[in-house]
Formats: C-alpha cells, structure tokens, sequence
C-alpha cells in the first residue's frame, strides 16, 4: 500500500525563512489548514530540537479549519558560510471519532496511515537597504516624538494667559458697549432739538450733519479697532 498524500496545506509549503540577525530569539510562522471533511491530528518535528521552540508542536485541527504555529529559533553566533541542515517535518494522521490519548494514538499509528510534509530552515541577514531603513527610523523616532511633544503643549495653552486674554476682550466689549449707547444718546438729542426760522435750521445744517456723520461713524472705527487688539492678543497667545 502506497503512502498516503500529505492532507494538510501549509504556508509557506517547503522553507521556512528566518530573518537575522540572529543575537535574539527569531520567529517565523506556519499555517496548516485542513481543507478534508474530517480531523487530523499533527505534531511537528525538527532534526534540531534545542535550537528551536515550537508553539504549538501539536493538536488536532477540524474538518475547513486552520493553525498558526509559531517557530522561534534561539539565539546563536551566525556563519554566513555555513549552510544551515535543520529541517522540519509535519506529520498527520486522521484522528478518530472519539480521541483522548494522543500519545498512545501516535504509537499505535500505522506507518501506511500516516502522513508528512519536510520543510526545510533557510537563514537570512538583512540586506543593505533594510539596515539603512532600520537606522532612519530609529533616528526618526526621537524626532517624530518630540513633535507630537510640541503639538501636545501647543494644544494645551496655559490657563492664566487664556484668562488675561479673556478679560482684555470683556473690558473692550464693555467699552464698545458703552460708546454706542453714548453715540445713541447723542442722536435722539440732535433730533430733539427744533430751532424756529429756516435761515438759523439752514446755517446749522451742514454742522448737524458733520456732527451725525461723526458720530455715525464711532461705532465702525471702535468696532474695527476691537477687532485689532482682539486678534492681536489672539495671535500672541496662539503662536
């Protein structure tokens, strides 16, 4: 009887990478997904099994489901000129209805029922570019935080300079308020007042019209120069 065809799909099918340098503990992941209408049992093996940790090294997987297994390979001095012998092996076999004892299934499989996958381990340094990346964004770092450093203080203004700037503009408003009722008052006065015979009303014309167009006109000059010293302290205190 021939061998049966591994059931399980892995990703990546043939190698696992991993990615120097290798001073610290270096992770790479396999997926097995089962596409079958029943479970399998898995369990994975590594002709180097103090150099790596296997997380999980074995389980059962449901009928369309799939596992993310973890392979961390421990710290060690790397020799680009010798090529690496560690390899992988998945082995599988359908598990049957009713499965508690894991390890008496594994030793009591059949060699004809089980099934296995070899991958091999492929260690890679980092090229030229991707150190020099690493090396702009670790100086970037400092630089971005001290940005939002800066943005955070600036959208945080102190609570005293806000409260000056506050009163400054109550009291010009207060003032502006103040005119403007003057300007009223002066107003209703002009048109009050009647002064018999059209000679004495025409020679007074034109000076109670300069009056009235003056004071028509406060209003506007203080309201615009409201406006500059509240948009002067403004600007101070934003900038």
């Amino acid at each position: 009887m021939s061998k049966l065809d591994q059931v399980l799909v892995l990703d990546p099918p043939s190698d696992l990478r991993f990615k120097g340098p290798f001073t610290d503990v270096v992770t790479t992941n396999l997926k097995l997904k089962n596409p079958s209408d029943r479970s399998v049992c898995f369990k994975v093996k590594t002709t180097a099994p103090r150099r790596y940790c296997v997380r999980p090294n074995s389980g059962v997987i449901d009928p369309g489901a799939a596992v993310n297994i973890s392979v961390m390979l421990q710290p060690f001095d790397y020799d680009p000129n010798e090529k690496s012998k560690h390899k992988f092996m998945v082995q599988t076999i359908f598990a049957p209805p009713h499965v508690s004892d894991m390890d008496a299934l594994w030793k009591d499989a059949k060699p004809d029922d089980l099934m296995d996958s070899k991958l091999r381990c492929v260690f890679e340094l980092p090229s030229e570019n991707d150190k020099v990346n690493d090396v702009e964004a670790t100086k970037a770092a400092p630089v971005m935080n001290s940005v939002k450093g800066d943005l955070t203080a600036a959208a945080a203004p102190d609570d005293t300079e806000m409260k000056k700037v506050q009163e400054k503009c109550k009291r010009l408003q207060a003032e502006m308020n103040k005119l403007v009722e003057e300007n009223r008052q002066l107003k209703d006065g002009v048109r009050m007042r009647k002064v018999p015979g059209s000679d004495h009303m025409t020679s007074n014309s034109s000076s109670l019209l300069g009056r009235e167009a003056t004071t028509a006109s406060l209003p506007s000059l203080l309201v615009v120069i409201a406006a500059i010293f509240i948009g002067f302290f403004l600007g101070k205190f934003i900038l």
